[in-house]
């Protein structure tokens, strides 16, 4: 960005009385970290609980920084007289109002989604769509708070037409602030569970939350899983489309692929489980509202690959890993549940806490065994490993197959290599916070 753009975009008193026209029609960068600016850039120190960004502006201009945003203009050594401070409220605000002037000036079709648990697949199988006609850009992995929304509007190229942002939230009012700012063209939410019901409250807050995506929305278009919390929930004068699994006709279901019929047209899928054909509805009713013709829908659908840690299969140690463990919530888990169980014959299921359910969390965790332990297509041969503390509710409750608990990864290794044979397929899920990832590293050695 130009700097006369900054200092247009946001409200902001300058500290330099004159500023050259050149340096005034000069383009900028960014920047929110001291460790990575270069010369030439534009600090704009963020603050947090634990930090404060304002306290590194002097070292930004040793760097080379040309200026910098506070809330404080602060007193600086005569060599930094030159360096142009913009005070302004509040600079995450600000990193904001930087982003939404960048999103209309740029003005792509902006889609946002958001969920309490899909968004990211969902992100992705939208992405994969709008590709087949648009310079598409998407949220970088999971970069969906306020501080990421901004990365992304900034690491977006100058040509492109579709941007695809992913909304995260922790509270009320999150999402909603991410829409002000987003200026959404069409929105999706996937679907409403229990996933932060400990910060929340309730499904019916969660419902609150989510629907704010629509506050700002530019656009016409609402698309949302068929849920009557949703229908009731959302206050949006727009066209509605509402999706679900009853929607369409399954033709083909195996591990690693779908295939369908939605309103009259066959799509295939690269992946499998019913919750993924959901997912994908979003992005072909998306595809549609942008004139996306349906051959094309098909291709892009076609082209989609999971994602790290959203079943995504690897090797490990002679084991064949299906790691599924980026996050999970009780509808996540059941949902994970059903297709090992629909899709394979001799397997390991390796489940691990569910963090954020509040003080109901041992109940959520008992439900999920009585869902395993009385499942119609459960394999009685198979084996179910739960490891951390909140898991053990789950096999506690089984009683038709195989189970074994523990504390740690470790142990739980240790009886996966002891017992467990390496023409078994293991599955992992968990939250994030469990780091799975660590079951592979350890059958690795």
């Amino acid at each position: 960005m130009k700097l006369i753009e900054i200092i247009g975009a946001v409200n902001s008193e300058i500290s330099l009385k004159k500023i050259q026209k050149d340096v005034l029609d000069s383009e900028v960068n960014i920047s929110t970290d001291t460790r990575t600016i270069k010369s030439g850039d534009f600090y704009l120190p963020l603050k947090g609980a634990s930090f404060d960004g304002e306290k590194f502006i002097e070292q930004a201009f040793d760097k080379g920084a040309v200026g910098a945003f506070c809330t404080e203009i602060p007193e600086l050594p005569l060599k930094y007289g030159e360096k142009i401070l913009l005070k302004v409220e509040n600079t995450l605000t600000a990193y904001l109002q930087l982003a939404n002037y960048r999103r209309n000036k740029i003005n792509p079709t902006v889609v946002a989604v958001t969920g309490s648990s899909g968004k990211t697949t969902t992100k992705e199988l939208v992405s994969s769509v709008l590709e087949t006609k648009f310079r598409t850009f998407k949220t970088p992995l999971n970069h969906n708070n306020e501080v990421g929304f901004c990365q992304t509007v900034f690491e977006m190229p100058d040509n492109t037409e579709a941007l695809v942002l992913e909304m995260g939230m922790r509270g009320l009012g999150e999402i909603e602030l991410l829409s002000k700012y987003a200026e959404p063209d069409i929105t999706i939410i996937c679907n409403v569970g229990t996933a932060h019901i400990g910060r929340l409250g309730s499904r019916e807050n969660i419902a609150k939350a989510k629907c704010e995506i629509v506050k700002y929305q530019r656009g016409k278009t609402f698309i949302a899983h068929d849920d009557e919390l949703i229908r009731k929930t959302v206050d949006f004068n727009g066209e509605k489309i509402f999706y679900s699994i009853k929607d369409v006709n399954i033709l083909e279901k195996q591990a690693n692929y779908s295939k369908f019929v939605y309103q009259n047209n066959i799509y295939e899928l690269n992946v499998g489980g019913d919750y993924n054909i959901e997912n994908a509805l979003s992005a072909i009713n998306t595809g549609l509202k942008l004139g996306i013709s349906v051959n094309k829908i098909q291709e892009g659908l076609r082209n989609y690959k999971p994602i790290e840690k959203r079943w995504e299969s690897v090797n490990a140690g002679g084991y064949e890993i299906i790691n599924d463990s980026y996050n999970a919530n009780p509808e996540s888990m059941k949902a994970f549940v059903d297709t090992v169980f629909e899709l394979y014959k001799n397997y390991t299921l390796v489940l691990g806490d569910m963090g954020e359910l509040g003080e109901n969390e041992i109940q959520y965790h008992k439900a999920l065994g009585d869902y395993i332990n009385n499942h119609k297509k459960l394999n009685p041969n198979v084996t179910v490993i739960t490891i951390g503390q909140l898991s053990k509710n789950i096999t506690d409750n089984i009683k038709n197959c195989k189970i074994a608990h523990f504390a740690d990864i470790e142990q739980g290794v240790d009886y996966i290599k002891n017992n467990i044979s390496k023409n078994s397929k293991i599955f992992l899920k968990a939250s994030r916070s469990m780091k799975f990832e660590r079951i592979i590293e350890d059958l690795c050695r």
